[in-house]
Protein backbone atom coordinates (compact mmCIF):
# COMPACT_ATOMS: atom_id res chain seq x y z
CA UNK A 1 0.00 0.00 0.00
CA UNK A 2 1.32 3.46 -0.91
CA UNK A 3 2.24 5.57 2.13
CA UNK A 4 -0.04 8.59 2.49
CA UNK A 5 1.62 11.55 4.25
CA UNK A 6 -0.31 13.01 7.17
CA UNK A 7 0.40 16.60 6.29
CA UNK A 8 2.86 19.33 5.36
CA UNK A 9 3.99 22.28 7.48
CA UNK A 10 5.95 25.44 6.66
CA UNK A 11 6.94 27.97 9.32
CA UNK A 12 9.72 30.19 10.59
CA UNK A 13 11.68 27.77 12.81
CA UNK A 14 12.48 24.03 12.74
CA UNK A 15 11.02 23.55 16.24
CA UNK A 16 7.83 25.38 15.24
CA UNK A 17 7.48 22.89 12.39
CA UNK A 18 8.35 20.00 14.72
CA UNK A 19 5.48 20.91 17.07
CA UNK A 20 2.98 20.72 14.21
CA UNK A 21 4.49 17.45 12.99
CA UNK A 22 4.15 15.86 16.44
CA UNK A 23 0.48 16.79 16.54
CA UNK A 24 -0.20 15.48 13.03
CA UNK A 25 1.52 12.23 13.97
CA UNK A 26 -0.68 12.03 17.10
CA UNK A 27 -3.81 12.10 14.92
CA UNK A 28 -4.50 15.81 14.88
CA UNK A 29 -5.69 17.71 11.83
CA UNK A 30 -4.32 20.89 10.21
CA UNK A 31 -6.04 23.11 12.78
CA UNK A 32 -4.68 21.24 15.80
CA UNK A 33 -1.27 21.43 14.12
CA UNK A 34 -1.38 25.16 13.36
CA UNK A 35 -2.37 25.95 16.96
CA UNK A 36 0.47 23.76 18.24
CA UNK A 37 2.87 25.45 15.84
CA UNK A 38 1.97 28.95 16.98
CA UNK A 39 2.25 28.05 20.66
CA UNK A 40 5.68 26.64 19.84
CA UNK A 41 6.58 29.78 17.87
CA UNK A 42 5.94 31.84 21.01
CA UNK A 43 8.80 29.83 22.54
CA UNK A 44 11.12 29.43 19.56
CA UNK A 45 10.52 32.79 17.80
CA UNK A 46 9.77 35.06 20.79
CA UNK A 47 10.42 38.34 18.98
CA UNK A 48 8.05 37.41 16.15
CA UNK A 49 5.32 35.48 17.98
CA UNK A 50 3.59 36.01 21.31
CA UNK A 51 0.39 35.23 23.17
CA UNK A 52 0.21 39.00 23.74
CA UNK A 53 -0.43 39.90 20.09
CA UNK A 54 -3.08 39.36 17.42
CA UNK A 55 -3.59 37.64 14.10
CA UNK A 56 -5.74 36.00 11.46
CA UNK A 57 -6.37 32.41 10.43
CA UNK A 58 -7.75 31.57 6.99
CA UNK A 59 -9.24 28.06 6.92
CA UNK A 60 -10.38 25.69 4.20
CA UNK A 61 -12.18 22.45 4.96
CA UNK A 62 -14.62 20.34 2.94
CA UNK A 63 -15.28 23.17 0.49
CA UNK A 64 -15.95 25.74 3.20
CA UNK A 65 -13.70 28.69 3.96
CA UNK A 66 -13.70 31.22 6.76
CA UNK A 67 -11.43 33.86 8.23
CA UNK A 68 -10.94 34.05 11.99
CA UNK A 69 -10.08 37.64 12.91
CA UNK A 70 -8.41 37.81 16.30
CA UNK A 71 -6.32 40.88 15.66
CA UNK A 72 -5.81 43.48 18.37
CA UNK A 73 -8.54 45.93 19.44
CA UNK A 74 -8.00 49.56 20.38
CA UNK A 75 -8.67 50.36 24.06
CA UNK A 76 -12.04 51.69 25.16
CA UNK A 77 -10.53 54.93 26.44
CA UNK A 78 -8.00 57.63 25.69
CA UNK A 79 -5.81 59.26 28.29
CA UNK A 80 -3.80 62.48 27.99
CA UNK A 81 -0.55 61.69 26.13
CA UNK A 82 1.55 63.06 28.97
CA UNK A 83 0.04 60.52 31.40
CA UNK A 84 0.89 57.36 29.44
CA UNK A 85 4.09 55.35 29.20
CA UNK A 86 4.87 55.75 25.48
CA UNK A 87 8.31 56.41 23.99
CA UNK A 88 10.40 55.81 20.84
CA UNK A 89 13.27 53.41 20.24
CA UNK A 90 15.35 52.84 17.11
CA UNK A 91 15.75 49.39 15.58
CA UNK A 92 18.92 48.92 13.56
CA UNK A 93 18.52 46.59 10.56
CA UNK A 94 22.14 47.03 9.53
CA UNK A 95 21.49 48.77 6.23
CA UNK A 96 18.61 50.88 7.53
CA UNK A 97 17.12 52.06 10.82
CA UNK A 98 13.46 52.37 11.81
CA UNK A 99 11.79 54.04 14.76
CA UNK A 100 9.12 52.27 16.82
CA UNK A 101 7.17 53.39 19.88
CA UNK A 102 6.89 51.10 22.89
CA UNK A 103 5.78 51.26 26.53
CA UNK A 104 2.57 50.44 28.37
CA UNK A 105 0.69 53.06 26.34
CA UNK A 106 1.46 51.15 23.13
CA UNK A 107 -0.48 48.00 24.14
CA UNK A 108 -3.72 47.17 22.30
CA UNK A 109 -6.08 44.43 23.51
CA UNK A 110 -4.49 41.06 22.58
CA UNK A 111 -6.46 38.49 20.60
CA UNK A 112 -4.15 35.52 20.02
CA UNK A 113 -5.26 33.45 23.00
CA UNK A 114 -8.97 33.94 22.32
CA UNK A 115 -8.43 33.25 18.61
CA UNK A 116 -6.37 30.08 18.87
CA UNK A 117 -8.55 28.62 21.61
CA UNK A 118 -11.67 29.32 19.51
CA UNK A 119 -10.17 27.71 16.39
CA UNK A 120 -9.02 24.60 18.25
CA UNK A 121 -12.41 24.21 19.94
CA UNK A 122 -14.37 24.61 16.69
CA UNK A 123 -12.12 22.85 14.17
CA UNK A 124 -9.55 20.77 16.07
CA UNK A 125 -9.99 17.22 17.26
CA UNK A 126 -7.39 16.75 20.00
CA UNK A 127 -7.46 18.04 23.60
CA UNK A 128 -5.79 21.41 23.94
CA UNK A 129 -3.50 20.02 26.62
CA UNK A 130 -2.13 17.61 24.00
CA UNK A 131 -1.83 20.33 21.37
CA UNK A 132 0.07 22.61 23.77
CA UNK A 133 2.50 19.98 25.08
CA UNK A 134 5.28 20.46 22.48
CA UNK A 135 5.46 24.18 23.28
CA UNK A 136 5.50 23.45 27.02
CA UNK A 137 8.32 20.95 26.54
CA UNK A 138 10.37 23.37 24.42
CA UNK A 139 10.00 26.16 26.97
CA UNK A 140 10.89 23.91 29.92
CA UNK A 141 13.87 22.18 28.33
CA UNK A 142 15.09 25.18 26.38
CA UNK A 143 15.61 25.85 22.68
CA UNK A 144 19.01 26.57 21.18
CA UNK A 145 19.02 30.07 19.63
CA UNK A 146 19.82 29.92 15.92
CA UNK A 147 21.55 32.60 13.85
CA UNK A 148 18.34 34.18 12.58
CA UNK A 149 16.72 34.47 16.01
CA UNK A 150 19.94 35.97 17.41
CA UNK A 151 19.91 38.49 14.57
CA UNK A 152 16.30 39.46 15.33
CA UNK A 153 17.09 39.95 19.02
CA UNK A 154 20.00 42.17 18.02
CA UNK A 155 17.78 44.35 15.82
CA UNK A 156 15.24 45.03 18.59
CA UNK A 157 17.71 44.99 21.47
CA UNK A 158 16.57 48.43 22.78
CA UNK A 159 13.08 46.96 23.41
CA UNK A 160 14.29 43.83 25.18
CA UNK A 161 16.76 45.80 27.29
CA UNK A 162 14.25 48.52 28.25
CA UNK A 163 12.99 46.71 31.38
CA UNK A 164 15.12 44.67 33.79
CA UNK A 165 12.53 41.87 33.99
CA UNK A 166 12.51 41.53 30.20
CA UNK A 167 16.29 41.67 29.89
CA UNK A 168 16.67 39.06 32.63
CA UNK A 169 14.29 36.69 30.78
CA UNK A 170 16.23 36.94 27.52
CA UNK A 171 19.76 37.51 28.87
CA UNK A 172 22.53 35.42 27.34
CA UNK A 173 23.73 32.68 29.72
CA UNK A 174 27.12 32.80 28.02
CA UNK A 175 27.48 36.61 28.12
CA UNK A 176 25.23 38.22 30.77
CA UNK A 177 25.83 41.71 29.35
CA UNK A 178 23.99 40.76 26.14
CA UNK A 179 20.70 39.32 24.97
CA UNK A 180 20.75 35.66 23.93
CA UNK A 181 23.32 34.83 21.28
CA UNK A 182 23.53 32.16 18.62
CA UNK A 183 24.03 28.78 20.30
CA UNK A 184 22.64 29.85 23.69
CA UNK A 185 19.98 27.66 25.29
CA UNK A 186 16.90 29.82 25.92
CA UNK A 187 14.84 28.34 28.78
CA UNK A 188 11.50 29.99 29.61
CA UNK A 189 9.93 28.33 32.68
CA UNK A 190 7.34 31.08 33.27
CA UNK A 191 6.12 30.87 29.68
CA UNK A 192 5.93 27.06 29.96
CA UNK A 193 3.77 27.37 33.07
CA UNK A 194 1.52 29.95 31.38
CA UNK A 195 0.91 27.84 28.27
CA UNK A 196 0.25 24.78 30.42
CA UNK A 197 -2.21 26.67 32.65
CA UNK A 198 -4.03 28.21 29.67
CA UNK A 199 -4.34 24.82 27.99
CA UNK A 200 -5.77 23.34 31.16
CA UNK A 201 -8.03 26.20 32.33
CA UNK A 202 -9.02 27.83 29.03
CA UNK A 203 -8.83 31.33 27.57
CA UNK A 204 -10.85 32.91 30.37
CA UNK A 205 -7.67 32.76 32.47
CA UNK A 206 -6.24 35.36 30.09
CA UNK A 207 -9.35 37.53 29.64
CA UNK A 208 -11.10 37.35 33.04
CA UNK A 209 -8.83 35.42 35.38
CA UNK A 210 -5.42 35.77 36.99
CA UNK A 211 -3.52 36.79 33.84
CA UNK A 212 -6.14 39.46 33.09
CA UNK A 213 -5.68 40.85 36.60
CA UNK A 214 -1.93 41.04 36.04
CA UNK A 215 -2.37 42.86 32.71
CA UNK A 216 -4.74 45.44 34.19
CA UNK A 217 -2.47 45.97 37.19
CA UNK A 218 0.52 46.47 34.90
CA UNK A 219 -1.38 48.95 32.71
CA UNK A 220 -2.38 51.03 35.75
CA UNK A 221 1.13 52.50 35.60
CA UNK A 222 0.80 54.29 32.28
CA UNK A 223 -1.15 51.92 30.07
CA UNK A 224 -4.66 52.10 28.64
CA UNK A 225 -6.17 48.61 29.00
CA UNK A 226 -8.85 47.93 31.61
CA UNK A 227 -10.66 44.77 32.68
CA UNK A 228 -13.48 45.61 30.24
CA UNK A 229 -11.09 45.69 27.28
CA UNK A 230 -10.11 42.12 28.06
CA UNK A 231 -13.44 40.64 29.19
CA UNK A 232 -15.35 42.07 26.21
CA UNK A 233 -12.86 41.05 23.50
CA UNK A 234 -14.43 38.86 20.79
CA UNK A 235 -13.15 36.77 17.87
CA UNK A 236 -14.84 37.77 14.61
CA UNK A 237 -15.52 35.21 11.88
CA UNK A 238 -15.51 36.79 8.42
CA UNK A 239 -16.08 35.68 4.86
CA UNK A 240 -12.70 35.67 3.07
CA UNK A 241 -12.09 38.16 0.28
CA UNK A 242 -12.42 36.09 -2.91
CA UNK A 243 -11.32 37.07 -6.42
CA UNK A 244 -9.86 35.50 -9.56
CA UNK A 245 -6.50 36.12 -11.19
CA UNK A 246 -5.97 34.63 -14.65
CA UNK A 247 -8.67 32.07 -13.92
CA UNK A 248 -7.27 31.04 -10.52
CA UNK A 249 -9.30 31.61 -7.38
CA UNK A 250 -7.54 33.52 -4.61
CA UNK A 251 -8.84 33.82 -1.04
CA UNK A 252 -7.29 36.30 1.38
CA UNK A 253 -7.90 38.52 4.39
CA UNK A 254 -10.97 40.79 4.00
CA UNK A 255 -11.62 44.25 5.51
CA UNK A 256 -10.93 45.82 7.92
CA UNK A 257 -7.47 44.42 7.16
CA UNK A 258 -6.04 46.26 4.15
CA UNK A 259 -3.26 43.93 3.00
CA UNK A 260 -5.54 41.40 1.29
CA UNK A 261 -7.34 43.80 -1.00
CA UNK A 262 -4.14 45.68 -1.83
CA UNK A 263 -2.82 42.34 -3.13
CA UNK A 264 -6.10 41.84 -5.01
CA UNK A 265 -5.92 45.35 -6.47
CA UNK A 266 -2.36 44.89 -7.73
CA UNK A 267 -3.17 41.51 -9.28
CA UNK A 268 -6.24 42.93 -11.00
CA UNK A 269 -4.06 45.65 -12.52
CA UNK A 270 -1.44 43.13 -13.66
CA UNK A 271 -4.07 40.80 -15.11
CA UNK A 272 -4.32 43.15 -18.08
CA UNK A 273 -0.63 42.70 -18.92
CA UNK A 274 1.21 39.70 -20.31
CA UNK A 275 3.88 38.95 -17.76
CA UNK A 276 4.76 35.45 -19.04
CA UNK A 277 5.91 36.81 -22.41
CA UNK A 278 8.55 39.03 -20.83
CA UNK A 279 10.28 36.44 -18.63
CA UNK A 280 11.14 36.63 -14.96
CA UNK A 281 13.77 39.26 -14.19
CA UNK A 282 13.41 41.06 -17.50
CA UNK A 283 13.23 44.86 -17.54
CA UNK A 284 9.60 44.60 -18.65
CA UNK A 285 8.78 42.38 -15.67
CA UNK A 286 10.55 44.53 -13.07
CA UNK A 287 9.34 47.84 -14.46
CA UNK A 288 5.77 46.61 -14.63
CA UNK A 289 5.95 45.18 -11.09
CA UNK A 290 7.41 48.42 -9.72
CA UNK A 291 4.80 50.52 -11.48
CA UNK A 292 1.97 48.31 -10.17
CA UNK A 293 3.28 48.70 -6.61
CA UNK A 294 3.63 52.46 -7.12
CA UNK A 295 0.03 52.79 -8.32
CA UNK A 296 -1.25 50.53 -5.52
CA UNK A 297 0.44 52.75 -2.94
CA UNK A 298 -1.08 55.84 -4.56
CA UNK A 299 -4.51 54.23 -4.63
CA UNK A 300 -4.19 53.33 -0.96
CA UNK A 301 -3.58 56.98 -0.17
CA UNK A 302 -6.24 58.34 -2.56
CA UNK A 303 -9.10 56.18 -1.36
CA UNK A 304 -8.52 56.17 2.38
CA UNK A 305 -7.78 52.49 2.69
CA UNK A 306 -6.69 52.90 6.28
CA UNK A 307 -10.29 53.64 7.20
CA UNK A 308 -12.44 50.67 8.18
CA UNK A 309 -14.67 49.15 5.47
CA UNK A 310 -16.55 46.49 7.41
CA UNK A 311 -19.13 45.61 4.78
CA UNK A 312 -19.28 45.14 1.04
CA UNK A 313 -16.62 45.17 -1.68
CA UNK A 314 -13.55 47.23 -0.83
CA UNK A 315 -13.80 50.43 -2.89
CA UNK A 316 -10.55 49.73 -4.74
CA UNK A 317 -12.01 46.57 -6.28
CA UNK A 318 -15.07 48.23 -7.76
CA UNK A 319 -14.85 48.25 -11.59
CA UNK A 320 -14.89 52.07 -12.05
CA UNK A 321 -12.02 52.65 -9.63
CA UNK A 322 -10.02 49.71 -10.98
CA UNK A 323 -10.44 51.06 -14.49
CA UNK A 324 -9.25 54.54 -13.56
CA UNK A 325 -6.04 53.19 -12.06
CA UNK A 326 -5.58 50.65 -14.84
CA UNK A 327 -5.48 53.57 -17.24
CA UNK A 328 -2.43 54.92 -15.39
CA UNK A 329 -0.70 51.56 -15.82
CA UNK A 330 -1.56 50.97 -19.46
CA UNK A 331 -0.74 54.55 -20.46
CA UNK A 332 2.76 54.02 -19.12
CA UNK A 333 5.44 52.50 -21.35
CA UNK A 334 5.63 49.61 -18.93
CA UNK A 335 2.79 47.62 -20.36
CA UNK A 336 4.63 45.86 -22.90
CA UNK A 337 7.80 44.53 12.83
CA UNK A 338 7.47 40.99 14.31
CA UNK A 339 5.22 39.09 12.21
CA UNK A 340 5.35 35.39 11.40
CA UNK A 341 3.35 32.98 9.26
CA UNK A 342 2.50 29.27 9.47
CA UNK A 343 0.97 27.14 6.71
CA UNK A 344 -0.41 23.63 7.28
CA UNK A 345 -2.24 21.24 4.95
CA UNK A 346 -3.29 17.77 6.12
CA UNK A 347 -4.05 14.64 4.12
CA UNK A 348 -7.79 15.26 4.36
CA UNK A 349 -7.33 18.52 2.45
CA UNK A 350 -7.83 20.83 5.43
CA UNK A 351 -5.78 24.01 5.03
CA UNK A 352 -4.69 26.48 7.70
CA UNK A 353 -3.01 29.79 6.81
CA UNK A 354 -2.10 31.68 9.99
CA UNK A 355 -0.40 35.10 10.26
CA UNK A 356 0.19 36.70 13.64
CA UNK A 357 2.05 39.71 14.95
CA UNK A 358 3.20 41.18 18.23
CA UNK A 359 4.59 44.27 16.54
CA UNK A 360 8.04 44.51 18.06
CA UNK A 361 6.72 44.04 21.60
CA UNK A 362 6.03 46.84 24.09
CA UNK A 363 9.06 46.03 26.24
CA UNK A 364 6.98 44.66 29.14
CA UNK A 365 6.25 41.05 30.06
CA UNK A 366 3.04 40.28 31.93
CA UNK A 367 4.49 39.73 35.42
CA UNK A 368 5.14 36.10 36.23
CA UNK A 369 3.98 34.78 32.83
CA UNK A 370 6.84 35.15 30.36
CA UNK A 371 4.37 36.71 27.86
CA UNK A 372 5.45 39.86 26.01
CA UNK A 373 2.60 42.25 25.20
CA UNK A 374 2.25 43.97 21.81
CA UNK A 375 3.05 47.57 20.82
CA UNK A 376 0.42 47.94 18.07
CA UNK A 377 -0.61 51.43 19.24
CA UNK A 378 3.00 52.41 18.61
CA UNK A 379 3.18 51.05 15.07
CA UNK A 380 3.29 53.92 12.59
CA UNK A 381 1.92 51.71 9.78
CA UNK A 382 -1.19 50.95 11.87
CA UNK A 383 -1.72 54.53 13.05
CA UNK A 384 -1.66 56.59 9.83
CA UNK A 385 -3.42 59.60 11.38
CA UNK A 386 -0.90 59.87 14.20
CA UNK A 387 -0.32 58.26 17.59
CA UNK A 388 -3.03 58.55 20.26
CA UNK A 389 -5.60 59.51 17.60
CA UNK A 390 -7.10 56.06 17.03
CA UNK A 391 -10.87 55.50 17.39
CA UNK A 392 -11.68 53.72 20.64
CA UNK A 393 -12.83 50.09 20.87
CA UNK A 394 -12.17 49.32 17.20
CA UNK A 395 -10.54 46.34 15.53
CA UNK A 396 -7.29 47.68 14.16
CA UNK A 397 -6.46 47.36 10.49
CA UNK A 398 -3.43 45.37 9.38
CA UNK A 399 -1.34 44.43 6.35
CA UNK A 400 -1.40 40.76 7.34
CA UNK A 401 -2.87 38.63 4.58
CA UNK A 402 -3.02 34.86 5.09
CA UNK A 403 -3.90 33.56 1.62
CA UNK A 404 -5.11 30.45 -0.19
CA UNK A 405 -4.63 30.02 -3.95
CA UNK A 406 -6.65 27.44 -5.91
CA UNK A 407 -4.75 26.79 -9.13
CA UNK A 408 -6.45 24.02 -11.07
CA UNK A 409 -5.97 20.85 -9.04
CA UNK A 410 -3.40 22.48 -6.74
CA UNK A 411 -4.06 24.45 -3.56
CA UNK A 412 -1.39 26.60 -1.94
CA UNK A 413 -1.53 28.03 1.58
CA UNK A 414 0.77 31.01 2.01
CA UNK A 415 1.36 34.21 3.90
CA UNK A 416 4.18 36.39 5.12
CA UNK A 417 5.58 38.61 7.82
CA UNK A 418 7.16 41.95 7.03
CA UNK A 419 4.91 44.93 7.80
CA UNK A 420 4.09 46.79 4.54
CA UNK A 421 6.46 44.53 2.62
CA UNK A 422 4.45 41.39 3.31
CA UNK A 423 1.77 42.28 0.77
CA UNK A 424 4.34 42.75 -2.02
CA UNK A 425 6.08 39.53 -0.97
CA UNK A 426 2.83 37.55 -1.29
CA UNK A 427 2.03 39.38 -4.54
CA UNK A 428 5.35 38.38 -6.11
CA UNK A 429 5.13 34.75 -4.98
CA UNK A 430 1.63 34.47 -6.51
CA UNK A 431 2.91 35.99 -9.77
CA UNK A 432 5.85 33.59 -9.78
CA UNK A 433 3.53 30.62 -9.26
CA UNK A 434 0.82 31.63 -11.72
CA UNK A 435 2.49 33.75 -14.40
CA UNK A 436 5.93 32.16 -14.45
CA UNK A 437 4.78 28.64 -13.41
CA UNK A 438 7.67 28.31 -10.98
CA UNK A 439 7.89 25.42 -8.53
CA UNK A 440 6.99 26.45 -4.98
CA UNK A 441 10.58 26.63 -3.70
CA UNK A 442 11.77 28.72 -6.64
CA UNK A 443 8.75 31.03 -6.42
CA UNK A 444 9.61 31.85 -2.80
CA UNK A 445 13.41 31.97 -3.12
CA UNK A 446 13.41 34.25 -6.19
CA UNK A 447 14.63 37.84 -5.58
CA UNK A 448 12.03 40.53 -4.79
CA UNK A 449 11.55 44.25 -4.96
CA UNK A 450 9.43 46.69 -2.98
CA UNK A 451 8.35 50.26 -3.82
CA UNK A 452 7.23 52.56 -1.00
CA UNK A 453 7.49 56.27 -0.21
CA UNK A 454 9.27 56.96 -3.51
CA UNK A 455 12.06 54.48 -2.71
CA UNK A 456 12.63 51.33 -4.77
CA UNK A 457 14.26 48.55 -2.70
CA UNK A 458 15.61 45.57 -4.64
CA UNK A 459 17.25 42.29 -3.62
CA UNK A 460 20.38 41.17 -5.40
CA UNK A 461 19.89 38.32 -7.84
CA UNK A 462 18.28 40.01 -10.83
CA UNK A 463 20.38 40.39 -14.02
CA UNK A 464 22.87 43.26 -13.70
CA UNK A 465 21.93 44.73 -17.05
CA UNK A 466 18.25 44.74 -16.08
CA UNK A 467 18.98 46.49 -12.79
CA UNK A 468 21.06 49.15 -14.55
CA UNK A 469 18.10 50.00 -16.78
CA UNK A 470 15.62 49.83 -13.90
CA UNK A 471 17.72 52.13 -11.68
CA UNK A 472 18.00 54.68 -14.49
CA UNK A 473 14.20 54.95 -14.30
CA UNK A 474 14.12 54.95 -10.48
CA UNK A 475 17.22 56.84 -9.31
CA UNK A 476 15.97 56.80 -5.69
CA UNK A 477 16.74 53.14 -5.05
CA UNK A 478 18.54 50.80 -2.67
CA UNK A 479 20.11 47.52 -3.76
CA UNK A 480 20.36 44.99 -0.93
CA UNK A 481 23.47 42.79 -1.17
CA UNK A 482 21.57 39.56 -0.46
CA UNK A 483 18.13 38.23 0.42
CA UNK A 484 16.85 39.91 3.60
CA UNK A 485 13.96 39.72 6.07
CA UNK A 486 13.08 43.27 4.94
CA UNK A 487 11.37 41.62 1.95
CA UNK A 488 9.05 39.45 4.06
CA UNK A 489 9.08 35.75 4.78
CA UNK A 490 6.63 33.63 2.79
CA UNK A 491 6.10 30.19 4.34
CA UNK A 492 3.90 28.04 2.09
CA UNK A 493 2.36 24.58 1.88
CA UNK A 494 0.90 22.99 -1.24
CA UNK A 495 -1.29 20.01 -2.11
CA UNK A 496 -1.85 18.56 -5.57
CA UNK A 497 -2.65 15.11 -7.01
CA UNK A 498 1.01 14.09 -6.85
CA UNK A 499 1.35 14.86 -3.15
CA UNK A 500 2.23 17.46 -0.55
CA UNK A 501 4.96 20.10 -0.64
CA UNK A 502 6.19 22.87 1.63
CA UNK A 503 8.85 25.55 1.71
CA UNK A 504 9.92 28.00 4.42
CA UNK A 505 11.36 31.34 3.31
CA UNK A 506 15.11 31.52 4.06
CA UNK A 507 14.74 35.29 4.58
CA UNK A 508 13.11 34.56 7.95
CA UNK A 509 14.70 31.29 8.99
CA UNK A 510 11.98 29.28 7.26
CA UNK A 511 11.65 25.52 7.54
CA UNK A 512 9.20 22.93 6.24
CA UNK A 513 8.52 19.22 6.59
CA UNK A 514 6.17 16.53 5.37
CA UNK A 515 4.86 14.16 8.05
Amino acid sequence: MKHCPKGVVAAGHPKTVEAAMLILEAGGNAFDAVVAAHLAACVTEPVLASLGGGGYLLTHTHGSQRLYDFFVQTPKRHLPPESIDFFPITADFGTTCQQFHIGLGSIATPGVVKGLWTVQRELGRLPLTTVAQPAVDFAQRGVKVNAFQAYIFDIVAPIYRAREQTFTTYRSPSNPELLVQEGDLLIQPELAASIEALAREGEELFYRGDIATRIVSLCANGGLLTDRDLSEYRVIERRPLSFHYRGNRILTNPPPSSGGFLIAFALKLLEHCSLPETGFGSIEHLELLTRAQQITQQARSDTGLDETHEQGTPPLLSPPILQSYLQRLTDHSLCRRGTTHISVIDREGNCASLTTSNGEGCGYLIPGTGIMLNNMLGEEDLNPHGFNLWPTDRRMTSMMAPTLAFMGDQIVSLGSGGSNRLRTAILQVLINLIDFTMPLEQAIAAPRLHFENKLLSVEAGFPEETLTRLFSLYPNHHLWPDINLFFGGVHAASRNPSGLEGFGDPRRGGHSAIV
